[in-house]
């Protein structure tokens, strides 16, 4: 739709790519936005009940950005359709001292989605290989080494029927700056506010960088990153709901058939 695929093996340039930008839609095209992503999320519900009901496939949604890019709020607004029982969202924090002890797709291999389930990774196995190098908290050769063993573990998961999107939410660092100040100034969003947030945000050209190394070196034929213009969160929305419905649609799911032991224009229920 109005979203930039990461082609495998091109180098990325994020300053390239406008965080503005609303493709198609002129920039005051919100309203006729809304209603195409209502539609979109109808069918979305539709389509996640036949993934669930099938039960042979699964979708890994990974959701990255900066800081205040909008994963949460995608989340709220792109799957507000969806059966919560068919839905998980996880979120990876600190690793714990157990986690440690093991490789680093360890923990994140147990949260991939069953067949029948829709699973969303708010941030997941890339902040290993961002916040950790941006720190320097590992080497670049493990970084580069990290990078082929995701590689390697998202195939593993597509060959066994998993279908993955990645969507990286691409806001401008004018545009944190203002999400920043209505967390601020707003009494019931304070709760989201960290000074870690002002700390991070000193290091946002380490953080471009690390992110346009992660996209080019893990956009892959088979789990492609898309690069979503999110200051507008009415464009980000649609081309969110847009993209997954466009992967659910190429499952060719159908409503599985009944017991065939039934003969339901007979049935009588009393």
């Amino acid at each position: 739709m109005h979203d930039h695929l990461v082609s495998p093996g091109i180098r990325l340039n994020l300053t390239g790519i406008d965080p503005n930008s609303t493709g198609d839609y002129p920039k005051n095209g919100k309203d006729k936005a809304k209603a195409v992503t209502k539609k979109l999320v109808k069918k979305l519900g539709a389509l996640q009940e036949r993934l669930y009901a099938n039960n042979n496939r699964a979708l890994l949604i990974v959701l990255q950005g900066m800081d205040t890019s909008g994963k949460d709020s995608t989340i709220k607004h792109v799957m507000s359709g969806v059966n919560p029982q068919g839905c998980k969202v996880v979120t990876f924090k600190t690793p714990s001292p157990e986690e440690l002890g093991h490789d680093f797709l360890w923990r994140v291999h147990q949260k991939a989605p069953a067949k029948g389930q829709i699973g969303i990774f708010n941030r997941s196995h890339y902040e290993d290989v961002l916040i950790t190098r941006v720190h320097g908290l590992i080497p670049d050769k493990m970084v580069k080494q990290r990078f082929n063993q995701i590689n390697e573990f998202e195939e593993l998961l597509v060959e066994n029927g998993t279908t993955i999107l990645k969507f990286f939410l691409h806001i401008s660092k004018d545009e944190q700056k203002k999400r920043l100040e209505e967390r601020v100034n707003n009494p019931e969003k304070r709760w989201k506010f960290s000074a870690a947030d002002l700390e991070e945000r000193k290091f946002w050209n380490q953080y471009l960088s690390a992110f346009e190394a992660m996209l080019t070196a893990t956009s892959t034929s088979h789990a492609p990153w898309h690069i979503v213009p999110a200051n507008r969160k009415w464009f980000r929305n649609l081309i969110v709901a847009d993209r997954i419905v466009h992967a659910l649609e190429r499952m060719k799911l159908s409503t599985p058939s009944p017991a065939a032991d039934i003969n339901f224009d007979t049935l009588q229920i009393d």
